[in-house]
């Protein structure tokens, strides 16, 4: 577990997840930004570079698929298509950033949100409801445990993991 930002980032439980998204997280922004890292388990800056039209289509809908381009990747390798599942997807409707935003989380100066910023806000949410140990990467660990425990096979679970290849879930 982290302790002053330091050590592995805490696995979430269900439980704390909800709570969370419930109650930590107090913007539409920061819970379809957080619900990013959870459900596509990415990394902090793929999330916070996220364009709009790689979650939206023109008409402002939720694309079947959320587009994670290759160079805001870690090994900028590959371009990576997730498809969106119903509770994200449900995140992502409730929040719509402005007209015209390239960004899906604009920061200041028409830049993207920063990491720093997001992970900011995510230590703010935990102070509100009494979690220790999260970082943004509890989210992405936590995602690549739940897909262990649900018996995805272990070359799926590598492939989200390392993002060398496309993954395409079923």
């Amino acid at each position: 577990m982290k302790i002053d930002r330091h050590g592995k980032a805490k696995i979430l439980s269900v439980e704390e997840v909800q709570l969370l998204f419930n109650s930590g997280l107090q913007t539409e922004r920061d819970r379809a930004l957080f619900g990013i890292y959870l459900f596509c388990a990415c990394r902090i800056q793929e999330a916070c570079t996220l364009r709009t039209v790689d979650v939206y289509d023109a008409s402002g809908r939720v694309r079947p698929k959320l587009i994670i381009r290759k160079g805001n990747t870690k090994g900028k390798l590959a371009t990576r298509t997730i498809p969106v599942i119903d509770d994200l997807r449900i995140l992502l409707t409730n929040y719509q950033p402005a007209t015209g935003q390239p960004y899906l989380s604009p920061g200041r100066f028409g830049e993207p949100f920063q990491p720093d910023s997001a992970d900011k806000a995510l230590r703010k949410a935990c102070k509100r409801v009494g979690l220790e140990g999260v970082s943004s990467h509890s989210f992405r660990r936590s995602a690549l445990t739940q897909m262990s425990d649900a018996l995805i096979p272990l070359r799926i679970v590598q492939e989200v993991r390392s993002y060398a290849v496309e993954l395409k879930m079923r």
